[in-house]
């Protein structure tokens, strides 16, 4: 794959995911009974700096939690043979909770659909929210999000690469072109 174009760079990263953190905090109007939790793999670093932001702007943790949807997937078994589990850690009660799934692409739905199944299987949330980074249109199920960083309309040929610090050692978001 190639570079068609960086959209966005450690700078506006940041800014967008303060803004996003504002917009949670009007939304529920605070943060009691709000939880983050990401979905892997970069949904969880953008978890863990809304946690931040939100805890700067309002000196109050909000837990995070980590979800691992490899087993929901309806691709499973085109993906691999044997899918690598690293496993969900949500170590608090979800029931009656609000509950905001971070990802960093919203593309097609389908991860989000596995998302919310494997969510369920924790309990029963009073609410789900989703936050997304980019949000590049092309959904094949009714899925939208309620925190958009950036909406970014794509080709089908152009892949949308979000990197983070955490997972990849910089703050990036690249559209990509197939070879």
């Amino acid at each position: 794959m190639k570079v068609k174009s960086q959209i966005m760079n450690e700078e506006a990263i940041n800014r967008t995911l303060k803004r996003i953190a504002h917009q949670i905090i009007e939304n529920n109007k605070g943060l009691e009974n709000v939880y983050l939790i990401g979905i892997r793999s970069r949904g969880v670093p953008m978890a863990e700096r809304l946690q931040k932001y939100l805890e700067k702007f309002e000196d109050f943790k909000v837990p995070v939690g980590i979800l691992d949807i490899t087993l929901y997937r309806d691709d499973l078994s085109t993906i691999a043979q044997q899918p690598v589990l690293k496993g969900s850690q949500i170590d608090f009660d979800i029931n009656n909770s609000n509950i905001i799934l971070t990802d960093d692409v919203l593309y097609t739905g389908r991860t989000v659909r596995a998302a919310i199944d494997a969510l369920l299987d924790f309990g029963r949330p009073k609410q789900i929210e989703l936050c997304v980074l980019i949000d590049r249109g092309h959904r094949e199920l009714p899925i939208k999000a309620n925190y958009i960083g950036k909406n970014v309309p794509t080709s089908n040929e152009e892949i949308i690469k979000v990197s983070f610090k955490e997972t990849d050692g910089e703050d990036k978001v690249r559209i990509m072109l197939r070879d």
